[in-house]
């Protein structure tokens, strides 16, 4: 895959590999054992050697029934971490938020180099035009509703058809505000106000988005609609699960994988690589 930055791209035949870091005190799955910026950089040190391409750093949880806070704070999480992680380690690193004002300090203060917003560029009204003018990649991703409310009654007629229709709606939008097309990195928001049925169409049905042409990001790390395939009801414990979804997706056409456990990810990757045809 092809990955167009501020001066330049990367490419690999191989997804990238995302690594995640939380900078929360109530995520899902690490709930606050980052909270603290030493153990997020040494975290941060962790998934680099472990093979991470990017790490993507949040200040803002963004699990079902999670409330939202304000910029200055979630700034304060990450701003530090990240300037940390670009000065010590030199991986690329995305900011995941959805707030126009973290995103432009995260970047211009802390160096980052990709933008990840789960709204899809609605949320943040200035969002679009930052991301243009900074110049930087952006990962447009589709959600029903908010953190807050999306699990409560998520309904599609055909969810891989109406993600297909928001990704023109936002594409069209973040090209009218002076973002360049190939910036755009595509996420169908696997959980993000989808039930079981749904988020497996997605899995399945990758390839459809393949028309936009430009990369697929496809975040399933422990998420819990494997914990309903396998039975695994603890979010730590579901590794196995999100490799074996992690690789369909790659088969599938995923460009990017966004994962907790880097190390497990990278090695199973290349054991695919090496065997797939």
């Amino acid at each position: 895959m092809k990955l167009y930055l501020r001066n330049g791209f990367i490419e690999k035949p191989d997804p990238l590999v995302m690594g995640i870091l939380n900078v929360t005190p109530d995520s899902f799955s690490d709930a606050g054992r980052f909270f603290d910026a030493a153990a997020a950089l040494a975290h941060a040190r962790a998934l680099a050697a472990a093979g991470a391409d990017i790490i993507d750093v949040g200040g803002e949880s963004t699990r079902p029934g999670a409330a939202a806070i304000g910029s200055d704070e979630e700034t304060d999480r990450v701003l530090p971490v990240i300037e940390k992680i670009k000065q010590e380690l030199g991986v690329l690193v995305s900011v995941d938020t959805s707030k126009e004002e973290v995103a432009r300090l995260a970047v211009e203060e802390g160096g980052a180099d990709l933008v990840n917003d789960i709204s899809g560029l609605r949320f943040s009204e200035h969002m679009a035009a930052a991301v243009a003018e900074l110049n930087v990649p952006v990962v447009v991703m589709h959600m029903q509703g908010t953190p807050e409310d999306m699990q409560r009654h998520p309904t599609y007629a055909d969810v891989v058809g109406e993600i297909k229709d928001f990704f023109r709606e936002r594409i069209e939008f973040a090209m009218s505000r002076g973002v360049k097309k190939e910036k755009i990195i595509l996420d169908p928001g696997i959980g993000f106000g989808k039930k079981l049925e749904h988020n497996v169409a997605i899995v399945r049905q990758l390839r459809d988005f393949a028309e936009f042409e430009l990369p697929l990001l496809v975040g399933l790390s422990r998420k819990s609609f494997l914990g309903l395939l396998s039975g695994e009801k603890a979010a730590e414990r579901r590794g196995a699960e999100t490799l074996a979804a992690s690789l369909v997706a790659a088969r599938n056409g995923a460009a990017i994988l966004r994962v907790h456990d880097v190390e497990a990810m990278v090695k199973a990757l290349k054991i695919w690589h090496s065997l797939a045809d």
